[in-house]
This record gives C-alpha cells, sequence and structure tokens, in this order.
C-alpha cells in the first residue's frame, strides 16, 4: 500500500457531517480526543449535543450543506512586492486574523491595499503565510510558488474554541479546493453557518459556542 493510499481522508456528505477515515489525532484546547473507531463522524451543523462528534441533529434541523449564492467570490488576488509577490483567496479565508495580528506591517486590517508584500522580509512574510489555517495566502518567489506553505507534520483534526476544524495532512474528497488553496490545510465549518461550505468564512464569529471544546 502507498504512502498516498494510507493518507487519511474528510469527506463532508450531503446535509450530514463529516466522515473521517484513518485519522491518527483528533484534539481541542484541552488535549487529545479519544477516537474509539478508524471510520468517525464528525458535526458540522453545530447542533450536535456530542460535540465534536455527530449524534444525528443534522436530520431535524434541517441543516442544509449547499453553498449560498452571495458568498464570497472563489477569487485570487495577487499583491506585488519589491521581491515578492502575495496571492490570497478571500472566498477561502476563515478569518482567524492570524496574518494582521502576526504581521500587521505586510496585513494591514482596515487599509487599502490590505497587503503590503514589501512591508517586511521574505522569511518573516512565508512564516506568516505558511502558519494561515485555511490555505488562503500563497507565497510567490521569482514567479514559483512557495511549496514550504503545503508542508505539514502529521495529518490531524484540531477542533478550534469556537471555531472551525483545522485539518492537516488529510484528503478532502467529496468537495472542490478553493482556487490557490494548499489540500494540505483546510479550515472546515462546524457551526453551519457558512456561505462556502464545507469550507469556514468567518460565520462562527456571529455567536457560534461550543462549551465542550
Amino acid at each position: 500500500m502507498s504512502a498516498d493510499d494510507q493518507k487519511p481522508s474528510v469527506t463532508p456528505m450531503p446535509n450530514g457531517p463529516y466522515v473521517v477515515k484513518g485519522l491518527p489525532a483528533l484534539a481541542n484546547q484541552k488535549g487529545p480526543i479519544e477516537m474509539t473507531k478508524s471510520t468517525i463522524a464528525l458535526c458540522r451543523c453545530g447542533k450536535s449535543e456530542s460535540k465534536p462528534f455527530c449524534d444525528g441533529a443534522h436530520s431535524a434541523s434541517g441543516f442544509s450543506s449547499d453553498k449560498e449564492e452571495d458568498r464570497r467570490d472563489d477569487t485570487v488576488d495577487s499583491y506585488d512586492g519589491n521581491s515578492v509577490t502575495i496571492e490570497d483567496n478571500r472566498g477561502v479565508c476563515a478569518h482567524s486574523a492570524r496574518c494582521t495580528e502576526s504581521l500587521p506591517e505586510v496585513f494591514r486590517y482596515g487599509q487599502e491595499p490590505w497587503i503590503d508584500p514589501s512591508g517586511a522580509t521574505q522569511e518573516e512574510i512565508a512564516s506568516v503565510v505558511n502558519a494561515c489555517p485555511s490555505g488562503a495566502l500563497r507565497l510567490i518567489v521569482g514567479g514559483s510558488a512557495d511549496e514550504s506553505r503545503d508542508e505539514v507534520e502529521s495529518p490531524a483534526v484540531f477542533v478550534a474554541p469556537n471555531g472551525p476544524y483545522v485539518v492537516t495532512g488529510a484528503e478532502l474528497t467529496g468537495a472542490e479546493l478553493g482556487t490557490g488553496a494548499t489540500p494540505n490545510k483546510l479550515t472546515l465549518c462546524r457551526c453551519g453557518h457558512s456561505k462556502n461550505k464545507p469550507f469556514c468564512d468567518g460565520s462562527h464569529w456571529d455567536g457560534f459556542v461550543d462549551e465542550e471544546n
């Protein structure tokens, strides 16, 4: 069996949960979460009483996994600097604010243009781009994408506090990635209100609360 065959997978079920197979690590802010089966179902309607696991609440709540027409466009914007270019797909962004908080000289919240690739060194920018959990950002150096963004240590799912599932190193099946996004880093909606399901669009900031995770 090849390494690709062994790669864990995440499949968003129509109007239902995420079916996750072969995942070696599931955790929240408190630490590891025990998994008793090799295949698990994670809630994405936001209504389960057993979060992060699905308890079938999506059926009673009428959860729809459809994308909404007024979602952000799947469009990549490019920002050219003195030595690098930063690409950004707002349609993929989960609004974790890691970029604006970590490097405000480059990622300038409330300003236009909001990205200034000449505001820091290539190494500083690469560090922040690589930390983007959604894969919305990409660094272009010398006309080629910086492939270090796609590197992950091991497959895992982290249940972000009152936020999305942060997925690394698992294959997404049954859904198309956003343009320019990395397949190795994903933020998947678990509040049920994203307009760009299965991807998080920051809708959890409007009041989603999960006291257990």
